[in-house]
């Protein structure tokens, strides 16, 4: 059994359907991207994953356990398994770095102070900012503060995490520091299901590609096979359009 299965997945918003049918599965330890123009529901995949977004149809099994998305234990349990971390840092604007990223494993999983600070001040080092732990967000780059928010995530532990176009709102030159640190943890082994626009990156950190377009899945495959072999004619379109820009 994969470690998460989505199987025929939708999901509508305000009458508008904006995930049809959606399946795929992730193994443990992959790096699964979702590639696809904007509105193609990347970010609400992983948004209804999450359980921000009910689900109209379809089903998400995750560790063999059948999520059941009108169940708020059910979610709990999603969330204590699944990470996601988004575009926007969403940082406590009045707590330093060190209480933003222990605030959840102190508060939701009442864990041990001082475990979760030595756990937090290594998550902190792992994403190359041990010496801002007594930082505030505002004295912060953009880019320190999405690894902040990165660090955040991990800080919970899960299993899986979910990252949703976090460099897009990011400088240039802030872009790399933030690809740097996913780098190390696919290194690690940490199983990851991301939105990213970056291709280049995307081709270099991922088992396989997503391409997606108006809520639907056109085609999963390997980097070289969607990047350079693709099968639909809406992913070579899209791909060869995308890398002309770059």
């Amino acid at each position: 059994m994969p470690h998460l299965a989505v199987e025929k997945l939708s999901s509508a918003y305000a009458q508008q359907q904006v995930l049809r049918d959606i399946t795929l599965s992730v193994e443990r330890g992959e790096v699964i991207s979702l590639i696809g123009p904007s509105g193609s529901g990347k970010s609400t995949l992983l948004r209804t994953l999450v359980g921000l977004m009910p689900p109209t149809a379809g089903r998400v099994v995750l560790d063999d356990e059948q999520l059941d998305y009108s169940s708020r234990k059910s979610v709990r349990a999603a969330r204590d398994k699944m990470a996601i971390v988004f575009q926007q840092y969403n940082l406590f604007q009045n707590m330093d770095v060190l209480r933003n990223v222990t605030i959840s494993p102190l508060k939701i999983k009442k864990r041990p102070r001082e475990q979760v600070e030595a756990e937090a001040k290594e998550l902190l080092r792992r994403v190359g900012l041990a010496e801002k732990h007594a930082s505030y967000p505002d004295e912060l780059s953009g880019g320190q503060q999405q690894r902040v928010a990165i660090a955040r995530a991990l800080a919970l532990k899960p299993e899986l995490l979910l990252l949703d176009e976090i460099t897009a709102a990011l400088d240039p030159e802030l872009v790399n520091e933030v690809l740097d640190t996913v780098r190390t943890l696919a290194g690690e082994g940490i199983t990851m299901l991301l939105v990213s626009h970056e291709m280049s990156f995307v081709r270099e950190v991922s088992t396989r590609v997503v391409m997606m377009d108006k809520g639907q899945v056109v085609e999963i495959g390997t980097p070289d096979k969607i990047f350079g072999n693709a099968s639909e004619a809406r992913t070579r379109d899209f791909v060869g359009k995308i890398l002309r820009h770059h």
